[in-house]
């Protein structure tokens, strides 16, 4: 199974459990995403990925026009459910893929895309895409999971993510995402870097683990090396992770 297909059965099971998920509906990422985008009434915006749709819910107050776009069938009709239960009737849902958008170039005034490309294989396709629908001048706003620069705490971090999440493809660094996004010709306006704690049984439970990859992944993360508990500042109590942190990024990137 390609990674694609992955992430079409993760989140088809999963689909309610992110509207309801407190990480995606009241991170105050999502308030911060949504000053940055400086959404004007006459804008047109697109929300890649929208997930439970809570960016497409919260831009649908301040845009003339949303398009809720995401792989994932099961995601749409709960994100639909979700946004039209709150009186939006300015957002269209329409499925496809990240990486070969079905919209014509410099189509939209906004891009978002938030705690999603982690799963997506072929990121610089994506980030062509969102250069190739944006406007000239056009601000794209990307959030997600982040990873430090140094390599083993980098590589702890995705594979904790993958064996949590199958679909999990690649957290990436900042500079990472700093040269792609300047290498596809944005200019990068604002930078904001937030951490983020993880209660590890509703980070478990959402994903529907098994009690034995449960037990796995604390495992691995009880005995992990010093430093990068130390680092994840992995707090745990009578041989149990109770919560762990990670770090994410906030990124306005402006089309050229």
């Amino acid at each position: 199974m390609d990674n694609k297909q992955d992430v079409k059965k993760q989140f088809s099971k999963s689909a309610g459990s992110y509207v309801s998920s407190k990480i995606h509906r009241l991170g105050g990422d999502l308030h911060t995403l949504i000053e940055m985008a400086n959404a004007d009434k006459k804008d047109v915006a697109l929300d890649v990925a929208t997930g439970g749709g809570h960016t497409a819910n919260a831009l649908a107050l301040l845009v003339h026009h949303v398009t809720a776009f995401d792989l994932t069938p099961e995601m749409l009709d709960a994100a639909e459910k979700f946004i039209t239960g709150s009186g939006h009737t300015n957002v269209d849902f329409i499925e496809g893929d990240a990486e070969k958008m079905p919209f014509d170039n410099d189509t939209f005034d906004i891009v978002t895309c938030r705690i999603a490309p982690h799963h997506f294989p072929d990121i610089k396709s994506f980030i062509s895409e969102v250069s190739r629908v944006l406007k000239p001048g056009g601000r794209f706003l990307l959030n997600d999971n982040t990873v430090p620069e140094k390599d083993e705490f980098d590589h702890f971090y995705n594979k904790i993510e993958k064996l949590r999440d199958y679909s999990h493809f690649r957290a990436w660094k900042k500079t990472e995402w700093f040269r792609m996004l300047e290498m596809a010709d944005f200019e990068i306006f604002d930078m904001h870097r937030f951490e983020k704690t993880f209660d590890f049984e509703d980070w478990c439970a959402r994903m529907q683990l098994t009690h034995e990859e449960t037990e796995n992944l604390n495992h691995i993360m009880i005995h992990t090396e010093e430093d990068i508990k130390q680092k994840f500042r992995i707090k745990e109590f009578d041989g149990k992770v109770e919560t762990f942190q990670g770090e994410a990024m906030l990124l306005n990137a402006v089309k050229r």
